[in-house]
């Protein structure tokens, strides 16, 4: 789409321009509200708070500044005209596994997702309009989950996913597409777009070879070896010691063959496939194929 990417928030030293947008994402992070041994303390609701401070200081800066500032900062009308983009939860659902049975994360579904209905509440409250808003992915295909839920076969589904970690990602998708619905009948000013990623995904990892991909499983950057490559001791870039050894989880030769390039995160060329798919349109809800208003150059 030709657009810069967004600098994020936290990276605010120096002049970074957020004429364009600002990025609130944490890696890590989850809707709910963070717990003392949460990877991330930069949750849903805490993200959101950023975003009211930002908006306030920019507000600030525009009536104290006059017009020193106006390529770094957005003008005061991008605030209800901007997209508001969403791709969080995953990680709730990840985090649950490891200390709760596959009912137990399901029943906690409705929490997580009345925290993110709280978060998009605030956020029309501050004049947000256009809400662009992803499902979760296919979490059991994961080859970080595979490795640690999938070692008996049985737990495995046709594509070699864990099934229980994919059933928690549909039963979450199916009421959070509810929800969905119910802020788009309740907010009827809103614009508001709902993208199935979870089946673009889906559809990547069951015809990976047809979109010229090696394996949907394997890791690029990782150690171990074959299937997967992934070893949890030795994240990517790492050098540890394994039983006496020193190793390094090193990158791949060529990274546009692998759909997994850590075991947790895609490959610049999987993500490449999956925001190819989401701009046909065909994936959202509502569909936008016939409002595209530019050529895209579609890779596959």
């Amino acid at each position: 789409m030709d657009l810069p990417f967004l600098n994020s928030y936290l990276d605010s030293i120096g002049r970074p321009n957020f004429r364009r947008g600002c990025n609130f994402a944490a890696a890590g992070s989850t809707v709910l509200p963070a717990t003392a041994s949460a990877v991330s303390p930069f949750s849903f609701g805490v993200q959101v708070a950023q975003f009211i401070r930002f908006k306030e200081r920019v507000l600030e800066l525009l009536a104290n500044n006059g017009h020193k500032l106006d390529k770094y900062i957005p003008a005061e009308d991008f605030f209800n005209q901007g997209l508001y983009m969403f791709d969080i939860g995953q990680n709730d659902l990840a985090g649950a596994f490891y200390s709760k049975t596959e009912d137990q994360v399901v029943a906690s579904v409705p929490t997580i997702l009345l925290e993110f209905e709280t978060g998009i509440k605030e956020l029309y409250d501050q004049g947000a309009r256009r809400f662009w808003i992803h499902n979760t992915g296919p979490l059991g295909c994961l080859p970080q989950n595979i490795a640690a839920f999938g070692k008996d076969p049985s737990k495995l589904d046709e594509l070699g996913c864990v099934s229980s970690h994919n059933r928690a990602a549909k039963l979450f998708n199916l009421q959070f597409n509810a929800l969905y619905k119910k802020l788009q009948g309740q907010y009827t000013d809103v614009n508001m777009t709902y993208v199935d990623i979870f089946s673009i995904k889906l559809n990547l990892i069951a015809n990976f070879s047809r979109y010229g991909f090696e394996s949907p499983t394997t890791v690029c950057c990782g150690y171990g070896g074959p299937p997967m490559n992934y070893d949890s001791r030795v994240p990517c870039g790492e050098t540890k010691i394994i039983n006496g050894s020193s190793v390094t989880a090193k990158g791949c030769d060529d990274a546009t063959e692998y759909v997994s390039w850590d075991g947790i995160h895609y490959s610049e060329a999987a993500n490449h496939y999956v925001s190819n798919q989401i701009l046909t349109g065909k994936y959202s809800d509502p569909p936008f194929s016939d409002k595209m208003p530019f050529l895209l150059k579609q890779k596959f």
